[in-house]
């Protein structure tokens, strides 16, 4: 596995974070304090702090859609995001972009999808068949 990477960001409630990024994603909670959470993210930390999300715009010019800038993402193996895209489906969470696929058939098929935390951060969560697919041009 690649290193992992850590982001950390603010969000505007603990417990709703708590749920969503536990209950929802199925993230593993870790470190916390009253004022941030850790949670392993698909293998990467992210550090959740209690404050003001950043501001996001729609300027993100994807095939026909536009998606909010800025965001963070995540690739996931196919079989992983359709889970995740079920899991989310279940759970009633309100997309950006519903699960769908684009650049069928190119180079760089994947599918995404985009939906917001409860506080407004935007995630991105990509599929690929393959991994070695993501850097192809």
């Amino acid at each position: 596995m690649p290193t992992p990477f850590h982001l950390a960001y603010h969000v505007t409630d603990l417990n709703e974070a708590r749920a969503f990024y536990g209950a929802v994603l199925g993230c593993p909670e870790g470190r916390s304090t009253e004022t941030w959470v850790d949670f392993d993210f698909f293998g990467h930390q992210i550090s959740l702090h209690l404050g003001e999300p950043f501001k996001t715009t729609n300027t993100g010019k994807v095939g026909g859609h536009m998606v909010p800038m800025p965001h963070l993402g995540l690739v996931l193996l196919l079989e992983d995001w359709r889970r995740l895209a079920d899991r989310l489906t279940a759970a009633g969470v309100d997309f950006v972009l519903p699960p769908s696929v684009r650049f069928k058939g190119e180079p760089g098929e994947q599918w995404t999808m985009f939906f917001r935390d409860p506080s407004g951060n935007p995630i991105e969560v990509k599929g690929f068949r393959d991994m070695e697919a993501v850097f192809r041009g």
